[in-house]
């Protein structure tokens, strides 16, 4: 029976490298692209980032219980899962992996129970997270803080996953990761 690998992570812990290169392994993955109501950026294709749809048709499908998670990150700007998405993937026999929020993370694991491993990258602190989110060179100090703002408040979750990962050391935590999916799989 295929599998679903729940992902989450405050921005700037390297969640979405592990995800990226777990996918390229031989655990069977398939990404499960979100759906948004925002506008397509720079070379970002529909079904490959995301599914764009519109804020109205978004709403519609909320009304339609059509989303296994959502949320209203700004005003008529949505993120979400789509269970249409997951149920083709998990019908093709492959395991699902999600890279979503905390909260969304977690409610796709209520809805899944045991078939579902729920992972919590964690930064190794606060500080080493900020001076990552500088390095990288891509957010003004108003973004950097408001993104410590909410990873203070991410990492409040992290008891409730089935697995944490403290992310000090890049090899060792894409090691530790793959462990903890292979022996979740072969379970």
């Amino acid at each position: 029976m295929s599998k679903l690998i729940i992902f989450s992570a405050p921005s700037g812990t390297g969640k979405s490298t592990i995800v990226r290169y777990l996918i390229e392994l031989d655990l069977n993955l398939q990404f499960s692209i979100s759906a948004t109501s925002r506008e397509p950026r720079g070379e970002e294709r529909d079904g490959k980032e995301y599914f764009f749809i519109s804020s109205d048709e978004f709403k519609n499908k909320i009304a339609n219980n059509e989303f296994l998670e959502y949320e209203e990150v700004y005003k008529d700007r949505f993120y979400g899962t789509l269970k249409s998405n997951v149920d083709s993937i998990l019908a093709e026999g492959k395991n699902v992996v999600f890279d979503i929020d905390c909260v969304g993370g977690l409610n796709v694991k209520k809805i899944y129970g045991d078939r579902a491993l729920a992972i919590f990258i964690m930064p190794p602190s606060i500080e080493a997270l900020r001076e990552r989110l500088e390095k990288r060179g891509t957010d003004t100090p108003q973004v950097i803080e408001s993104r410590l703002a909410k990873a203070e408040y991410e990492i409040s979750f992290s008891p409730q996953f089935d697995i944490i990962i403290e992310n000090d050391d890049f090899d060792k935590a894409k090691e530790e990761t793959y462990d903890a999916i292979k022996k979740f799989i072969n379970s």
